[in-house]
């Protein structure tokens, strides 16, 4: 990775982890517990990185839910995470992903939560980006970026590399 694209480093990063994880507290304080549904990979990544700031700054039980998202061909695969049904009914649940441009695939991540009686359902990103063709927003966003269409952010939540790159 070029350093001179990096748009964010991992200090700045993990600032805006500790940031989001607070805001999503403060706004569910009167819950219980939560579940923190990662879309795979960098959004589960990212959803991780949440659940353990959120277990540091708050009481909250904290549960990671893997998404699974054909992002290529999001018509033809059917969208699955990896915990029962059941155990998402009346529950207070933060669609998570890495970056947020287009809004296509949160869009169609939520598809199956939508079929669910669910208490709240909230978004968050790390990096917001300027190119919506869905109407999705982010409840909890870590940093917005103007881009153009041609440009391309990489996320590395990990490793030496980590921060977010514009390419």
């Amino acid at each position: 990775m070029s350093y001179k694209n990096r748009v964010l480093t991992a200090i700045q990063i993990d600032q805006k982890v500790r940031r989001i994880a607070l805001e999503i507290y403060e706004k569910n304080a009167e819950e219980s517990s939560i579940f923190l549904a990662g879309v795979w990979d960098r959004g589960y990544q990212f959803a991780e990185l949440l659940a353990e700031q959120l277990r540091e700054v708050s009481p909250l039980k904290v549960e990671l839910v893997k998404v699974q998202v054909d992002k290529s061909n999001p018509l033809q695969a059917e969208v699955t995470f990896d915990v029962s049904a059941d155990r998402l009914k009346d529950a207070c649940i933060v669609l998570i992903d890495d970056v947020l441009n287009s809004g296509r695939t949160l869009a169609y991540a939520l598809k199956p939560f939508l079929d669910l009686p669910m208490k709240k359902l909230e978004t968050a990103v790390l990096v917001l980006r300027t190119h919506r063709l869905f109407p999705i927003s982010a409840r909890y966003t870590g940093y917005e970026l103007p881009t153009t269409l041609n440009e391309h952010i990489d996320v590395v939540l990990e490793g030496d590399d980590k921060g977010v790159y514009l390419t």
